[in-house]
């Protein structure tokens, strides 16, 4: 017999500013259930858990807590400000007969010791000190909204942990794919104001979903011939029978009226990277560089070679360095000692973690026109504001609404929106898939996955490292870098654990490719470099350098205003012109490049 529910929400009905937000969600809470609560940004998943959590009131429905079971909830936006100290703060969630010593213990955890002011706490120490407020009662009922934000990895992978150990009933929103499906056992989806329940972990959920939206679309497609059908005998059959038959004209209205209540899918963004000229070969060499603040060693003795094409992740604690180590990586930042070279033609656009550049005054028309205009270029063709915000699913009535007005979500668009509209080949991304929905991470995936150019990007989602990296770069502690080949779960393996910094005897030596142990094999005899190989990497640089100095020519000749009007045959040759001399220094490069890592590999 099944266990009798320790949470229940039945029929529940919210409206918002005249718009139906919740028609008829329901979700229904077992002792020991490990729930997702999934669906599109704006859907309605955090005021269903405020629901949930007697936070906020509904409309219709019924809500009901079993009176002997605790509840505890964590909001996206946790509020501090009424305590003198963090440990306070804590304390004051535990009840009657509740281990008093919990609440210190998940403090120092979660890398705070309890005594700091709650007011002058950083996003990431609260959300810390929140969390611990609502796992120290060790509560029957779990409700925790983006639990992961503002983590780091070390943080993130404790909490997965600690979560994983409790026998709590749980309910989770999170945009962490790996998150959720490590840790939930069934999966609520909320879309268009209803809920459909799958027993089954995240892990099977977007599956599932993708079944169910297809078999929307069979019926949307049956109701759309019947209706045709009903039409076509209203207005062929015959006058005197289409009087009689009362019945069936009611049945037509009928039709239409469930045709114009169906709510469809909210449409999907439509992302795409206005890509910029094709960069060289080597985008990022760096030798041996270092970084010292005070006496902290933030980079230290780190060497890697970014090629065209490839994309890095860089993971690792909060504070660890890893902006520090993208700022020299992309010349915005000089090392202490060491070189860093920077190749040909790079066209960088940056995404920052804080979303710095985003006025919460200016329109977002202006945000992402940069103002004084209603079009953009996008890859090379003109499209007007609106068009453009409708890709990233904003409407005509949103844009001249405030960035400050927005949604955490829907910064989050803007954000993109703008980067993808500057030509570029070289991407960088500081937390790009903070406050996604799991449809527009998908988008976000298969954007980078199909970048013609280079990609460094900055994330504690496991699961989009997974998905996207083809080496992963790792703060292993007092200043010591190292790159993995592969996603998170290839670094994960060829190290031995996690993303825990670990002692310096442990740790690889920087810069290089860590690679998984393999058996030991007798060493071949060792090949040398032939004559032409060898003159072909004395000559090639000053091949390049030629070629550079071509193209830059041919820039400058088709740069002239009136050259287009003045002479079309011309500018048609020049340019076709620049496309053959783009290709062949990018052919000499690439020659460059492979004859220097043989080089590298026969020197040892």
């Amino acid at each position: 017999m099944a266990a009798a529910p320790l949470l229940s929400l039945q029929n529940i009905q919210l409206t918002f500013g005249g718009t139906r937000l919740l028609e008829a969600a329901e979700l229904i809470v077992s002792p020991g259930q490990r729930i997702a609560l999934v669906g599109r940004n704006g859907s309605g998943k955090s005021t269903l858990l405020k629901i949930a959590s007697g936070e906020v009131g509904h409309d219709a429905g019924q809500r009901f807590v079993e009176p002997s079971a605790t509840l505890r909830y964590l909001p996206q936006e946790p509020d501090l400000s009424a305590y003198a100290t963090t440990l306070e703060y804590v304390e004051a969630g535990l009840g009657p007969g509740d281990d008093e010593y919990r609440a210190q213990y998940l403090l120092s955890s979660l890398g705070l010791n309890g005594t700091e002011n709650p007011r002058t706490l950083s996003g990431g120490e609260g959300r810390r000190a929140a969390l611990a407020r609502v796992l120290a009662p060790k509560p029957d009922i779990l409700l925790l909204d983006e639990p992961t934000n503002h983590l780091d990895l070390p943080v993130i992978e404790w909490l997965q942990s600690e979560l994983d150990s409790m026998r709590s009933a749980m309910v989770l929103i999170s945009h962490d794919r790996r998150f959720l499906s490590d840790l939930t056992r069934s999966t609520v989806w909320l879309d268009r104001g209803l809920t459909r329940r799958l027993d089954k972990g995240f892990g099977d959920f977007e599956a599932w979903r993708d079944q169910v939206l297809e078999e929307e679309e069979r019926d949307r497609h049956k109701l759309d011939r019947q209706i045709v059908r009903e039409e076509h005998w209203v207005r062929y059959g015959v006058t005197a029978r289409r009087k009689r038959n009362v019945g069936r004209m009611e049945r037509l209205a009928g039709l239409r009226q469930d045709r114009r209540e169906q709510r469809k899918v909210t449409g999907a963004v439509n992302m795409q990277a206005t890509e910029g000229r094709t960069s060289g070969a080597l985008v990022v060499e760096a030798e041996n560089i270092t970084k010292v603040y005070g006496d902290r060693t933030i980079v230290g003795d780190f060497s890697t070679r970014v090629l065209r094409g490839d994309r890095i992740g860089i993971v690792g604690p909060n504070g660890a360095g890893k902006t520090t180590l993208i700022k020299m990586l992309t010349g915005m930042l000089k090392p202490d000692s060491g070189t860093i070279k920077l190749g040909s033609a790079l066209e960088l656009a940056m995404l920052d973690q804080g979303r710095a550049k985003l006025d919460p005054e200016t329109r977002l028309r202006d945000a992402l026109t940069g103002g004084g205009s209603d079009t953009l270029q996008i890859n090379g063709q003109p499209k007007h504001v609106v068009g453009y915000m409708k890709d990233f699913l904003f409407t005509a009535e949103q844009a001249n609404t405030p960035i400050g007005k927005l949604s955490g979500g829907e910064r989050a668009r803007v954000a993109l929106a703008r980067l993808l509209s500057l030509p570029s080949n070289f991407l960088v991304l500081d937390e790009p898939t903070n406050d996604l929905d799991l449809e527009t991470l998908d988008l976000l995936e298969e954007m980078v996955s199909d970048y013609a150019g280079t990609v460094v990007v900055v994330s504690h989602d496991r699961d989009f490292l997974d998905r996207v990296a083809t080496s992963v770069i790792i703060a292993e502690g007092d200043g010591n870098w190292t790159e993995y080949a592969g996603g998170y779960s290839d670094m994960v393996i060829q190290r031995g654990e996690g993303v825990q910094a670990r002692s310096a005897a442990k740790v690889h030596r920087p810069g290089k490719t860590a690679m998984a142990p393999i058996a030991a094999t007798p060493s071949p005899a060792k090949r040398k470099m032939s004559f032409k190989e060898k003159h072909a990497l004395e000559t090639l640089p000053a091949q390049i350098e030629k070629l550079e100095a071509e193209i830059q020519a041919i820039n400058t000749a088709l740069a002239k205003p009136d050259f287009y009007t003045r002479d079309p045959r011309g500018f048609a040759e020049k340019s076709q012109e620049l496309l053959a001399a783009e290709a062949k220094r990018a052919a000499a490069e690439e020659q460059w490049m492979e004859l220097e890592i043989l080089r590298e590999e026969i020197e040892g």
